[in-house]
């Protein structure tokens, strides 16, 4: 007897030894391979079939590989296809190492035209829903995108990149002898931005639109022809006219605050503005009776970021109105209502995104209120709707309600369960506190996931990039991994960041880096408040603006244990010439570098290196153009200089943003190495 009870003791001990193991299981770096990510929800006219793309990573090429995958409601009782939202059936349409992604359906919903590059290069495909077979419908030289249907569903609108055709200054070179191998010839630039990230050197030319028939392909027809670029075409609802955003005026590289709605005749290619204010108008949308176009905008103000507003006005240009303005954020995804009675859109609000309609009354109500941040909206004649829903313990879902009521939300579709399954995710607790003038800053402190009451922690402050742009409660596996190994992370949205209103983002106007560092000071003393951080074991990092900051901050002050600055701006003179910003990147100081040399100068992280005590890691692409790698060469350098701990880590091929996965592992690897290398 006492051997089987002794049998049963051990028999519980190891029962609760897995599950306490399994309770205890953290987000590895292992897992990094294996999540993936939705795309592109497009639910069908009926409501009843939903398109997405699924992104995952192939391990054997090191890149991102996306398919489409269709889902349709399950059959209920007597065969009667179940409500959106009762159980789906989800199944994958395509198949291979390539990137298929940006499906659209047809009008009639038989069809769906999609991008691939499963030939090589990016073109445009189409799909017989019936019969699963694709055709390819075009074979262009530089990629399509935008892609639009007519409403008889018998044309597809696009827009593609058209090199110009006319050399700068020809020359002639003698004629080159049989087998010679001669250099490359030169490259000849007279524009004000020649290159862009993750593009590299652009050649001259213009985005144009053109017209495509949806069933026999062929060769596209240019319904533009002038050398002006093009947005995202959209039709009429008599399919005679597109409308589209341009800036038609000579030298646009120079111009900010600029740019018109047109309508565009299909047949003759005859254009008239819409739009005449000074500021830009963009994302035209037309109702589906026809009597009207939402478009986002904004009157020029010559901030240094503006927030836009959603206006109406007819087909011809007339009856304009503010649809919805004052808004914390700029409005996104803007979807008519089946019946036209007005727009849904996206807000990003103090770290959630919800959904929001504005009436044609002029009547604006947010639609959900959850702690979320939904993307991707798609809405179908039905008024059903489709998102991509993220929080912080939750990537990406795909999910389905209706679109006035967004809070009866179900599940279609969670790829990441599988691999989430079990583990044990960090929690995340919101905060508001208060900065040196007195403005109140919102923030977000994830703790360590194995967090244990009366034990200290060491803590990561990670500032966003932009500068102007919005920290969020959405997944970050970043932070998730972070906090897995034992750290605590901070992130805040500081003046200048969206969510908040405009005079928020004006924060910073003429003045980045500035009172953010400010706000950014004041978090951490909020957090250390909290009382399980451990204040020598304090670390900062941040990229592109955030890595600005983080140099900033570490010329500032030495309550750092260490610090990366990533992707970093530097020194503001040398960089206003050499990034792909243009004329942009000038605009943010009242006077051209060699006008006022010290409002550069005293403005960038390279000016106070003589006062950084905190080793600090330099890392960034070496292919970078945003914030070209020179600007984390000359801030190590510097450092280097002065016998100061630090470390510079080049990414090979990589721009600003990185394409390689391992890469973007690579990094995260190498911050925690860094910081764990001078934990106290």
């Amino acid at each position: 007897m006492r051997t089987l009870r002794t049998l049963f003791v051990c028999l519980a001990l190891s029962v609760l030894a897995s599950a306490i193991g399994q309770a205890l299981k953290l987000l590895s770096k292992e897992t990094f391979f294996e999540m993936e990510s939705i795309g592109s929800p497009s639910i069908s006219p009926d409501g009843k079939w939903v398109l997405f793309s699924r992104q995952w990573v192939d391990k054997l090429k090191d890149v991102t590989a996306s398919n489409l995958w269709l889902a349709s409601p399950l059959e209920g009782e007597a065969g009667k296809r179940s409500e959106p939202g009762g159980g789906w059936r989800v199944r994958q349409l395509t198949e291979g190492t390539w990137r298929d992604s940006s499906p659209v359906w047809s009008p009639d919903g038989k069809r769906l035209a999609f991008l691939s590059d499963r030939d090589g290069t990016t073109q445009l495909y189409a799909m017989w829903m019936d019969t699963r077979e694709i055709a390819k419908l075009t074979n262009l030289e530089r990629a399509p995108s935008n892609v639009a249907w007519s409403r008889d569903g018998k044309r597809i609108a696009f827009t593609a990149f058209e090199q110009d055709k006319d050399p700068i200054l020809p020359i002639k070179l003698p004629e080159r002898p049989a087998g010679a191998q001669w250099a490359k010839g030169a490259v000849l630039v007279n524009r004000l931005s020649w290159n862009s990230d993750g593009i590299g050197p652009t050649q001259p030319g213009t985005t144009q639109i053109f017209v495509l028939d949806a069933v026999l392909g062929g060769t596209p027809r240019k319904v533009t022809q002038v050398p002006y670029s093009f947005g995202a075409p959209e039709w009429s609802a008599d399919g005679k006219r597109l409308y589209a955003s341009a800036t038609r005026v000579p030298d646009d590289d120079w111009i900010r605050g600029a740019g018109e709605i047109y309508a565009i005749d299909v047949e003759t290619g005859q254009m008239s503005a819409l739009t005449n204010r000074h500021g830009p108008d963009t994302n035209p949308r037309s109702s589906p009776d026809g009597k009207w176009i939402a478009y986002s905008g904004y009157d020029w103000r010559d901030y240094t970021s503006h927030l836009s507003s959603l206006y109406l006005m007819d087909p011809k240009g007339g009856n304009k109105r503010v649809l919805a303005t004052g808004l914390a954020n700029s409005p996104q995804g803007a979807t008519w209502a089946p019946d036209s009675s007005g727009v849904y859109f996206l807000l990003g609000k103090e770290g959630s995104t919800n959904l929001w309609f504005a009436s044609l009354d002029g009547k604006v109500t947010q639609l959900s209120r959850e702690v979320h941040q939904l993307s991707g909206l798609s809405i179908s004649n039905t008024g059903q709707a489709v998102a991509i829903r993220s929080s912080f313990t939750r990537p990406g879902v795909l999910a389905t309600f209706p679109a006035k009521s967004p809070g009866q939300r179900q599940t279609i579709a969670d790829v990441n369960s599988d691999v989430l399954d079990g583990i044990k995710l960090s929690e995340l607790e919101e905060i508001w506190y208060t900065s040196s003038d007195g403005l109140k800053v919102q923030g977000w402190l994830a703790k360590p996931a194995n967090f244990e009451e009366g034990k200290k922690y060491p803590l990561v402050l990670w500032i966003h990039g932009g500068p102007w742009s919005m920290y969020g409660v959405g997944w970050s596996w970043t932070f998730q991994n972070f906090a897995a190994e034992g750290y605590g992370v901070l992130f805040t949205n500081p003046r200048g960041s969206t969510g908040y209103g405009q005079d928020f983002v004006n924060g910073i106007q003429y003045s980045y880096p500035g009172k953010d560092y400010d706000d950014l000071m004041a978090g951490v003393d909020a957090a250390l408040a909290k009382g399980w951080i451990d204040p020598k074991n304090l670390f900062v990092c941040g990229g592109s603006g955030g890595g600005c900051l983080t140099a900033w901050i570490v010329g500032h002050t030495d309550r750092f244990a260490a610090a990366v600055s990533m992707r970093p701006v530097i020194d503001w003179y040398s960089f206003v010439g050499t990034t792909d910003g243009g004329r942009f990147w000038y605009d943010q100081f009242r006077k051209l570098p060699w006008e006022d040399p010290m409002e550069h100068i005293v403005r960038s992280p390279l000016h106070y290196v003589g006062r950084v005590t905190t080793p600090t890691m330099v890392l960034t692409g070496e292919a970078d153009l945003r914030t070209p790698i020179s600007q984390s060469e000359e801030y190590y350098r510097a450092l280097k200089l002065q016998k100061k701990e630090t470390l510079l880590v080049r990414i090979p091929e990589e721009f600003h943003g990185f394409r390689r996965p391992s890469h973007s592992l690579m990094q995260q690897l190498y911050l925690m190495a860094w910081f764990d290398r001078f934990k106290r």
